[in-house]
C-alpha cells in the first residue's frame, strides 16, 4: 500500500512539472570578451589576432580576409544569447571589426 501511495505521488508530481529534468546550459563557439577586443589594434597580423581570440570558428576558402567568430549561450528558462564578430584583414593586417562586440578605441585608431 506505502509502495502504492509514493508510485502515485510521484507521478503526480512529475505531471504538475514539480520535477522537471535538469537541462544544462548549452555554449556553442568561440566567447570573444570585451577585454580580449580591447586587446586588437589595426595593423596587426594574422597570427597575432589568432594569439588574442582564438581560432575562428568560421573561415571562408573564398573570403581569406575575414574572420568569423560566433558565440551562443542557451540557458533553459531564458533567451538565447548570441554574439558575432567579424575581423577583416587587407594585405594580411587587422583593417577592422565588424559585429555586435564594440571594438576598443585605441583598436579604431590608424596604425603608426
Amino acid at each position: 500500500m506505502f509502495r502504492a501511495l509514493t508510485l502515485l505521488l510521484a507521478l503526480q508530481l512529475t505531471g504538475c512539472g514539480w520535477l522537471a529534468p535538469y537541462r544544462i546550459d548549452i555554449q556553442q563557439g568561440n566567447f570573444v570578451s570585451q577585454d580580449m577586443v580591447a586587446q586588437l589594434k589595426r595593423g596587426m597580423t594574422k597570427d597575432q589576432v589568432r594569439f588574442v581570440l582564438g581560432t575562428p570558428l568560421l573561415t571562408d576558402m573564398f573570403h581569406a580576409d575575414r574572420w568569423d567568430y560566433v558565440y551562443l549561450l542557451e540557458r533553459p528558462g531564458e533567451p538565447r544569447a548570441q554574439r558575432h564578430l567579424a575581423v577583416i584583414f587587407e594585405d594580411d593586417r587587422l583593417a577592422r571589426l565588424d559585429g555586435d562586440i564594440e571594438a576598443a578605441a585605441r583598436a579604431k585608431e590608424p596604425a603608426q
